[in-house]
C-alpha cells in the first residue's frame, strides 16, 4: 500500500503555493470592496503578510514550514471583515486555483479548509 501524499505535496509544494499567493493577493488588493484591507500599508509589510500567508498554507497543508505568524482571530480583530468581503475574497480565491488548474480535488480541499477560517475572520 502507498502512503498517501499531503495536500502540501499534491498541489506541488512550497514554489506552487506561492505562486499561489502571489496571483492572490494582487487579485484582491484590486478588488474595489477588498483594497480598504492595504490602504496605506508599505511593500515591505505586504512582502511580509504574503511570506506569513505561504508558511500558514504550507504548514497547514502539511507541508515542512512553521507558521510563526499570529492566529486568525488575533490576525483579523477589528478589521471589519463581513460576510460580503468573505464572498469576494472567496471568488477571488477559486479564481486564483482556476488560473493554476488546480485539479477538482485538491481544489475543495483548499477551499474546504479555508471555509473552515472563516469564523475566525468574518466579525
Amino acid at each position: 500500500m502507498s502512503e498517501q501524499q499531503t495536500l502540501y505535496e499534491r498541489l506541488g509544494g512550497y514554489d506552487a503555493i506561492q505562486a499561489v499567493v502571489h496571483d492572490l493577493i494582487p487579485r484582491l488588493m484590486a478588488d474595489k470592496q477588498l483594497a480598504r484591507f492595504w490602504e496605506n500599508r508599505g511593500e515591505d509589510g505586504i512582502a511580509r503578510e504574503k511570506q506569513l500567508l505561504i508558511d500558514f498554507l504550507c504548514a497547514n497543508a502539511g507541508g515542512p514550514m512553521v507558521y510563526t505568524g499570529r492566529d486568525n482571530p488575533t490576525s483579523h480583530k477589528g478589521m471589519g471583515v463581513n460576510a460580503g468581503d468573505w464572498t469576494l475574497f472567496m471568488g477571488h480565491l477559486s479564481d486564483t486555483l482556476n488560473h493554476f488548474s488546480v485539479p477538482q480535488a485538491e481544489k475543495d480541499d483548499v477551499i474546504a479548509f479555508i471555509e473552515s477560517t472563516k469564523a475566525d475572520i468574518v466579525e
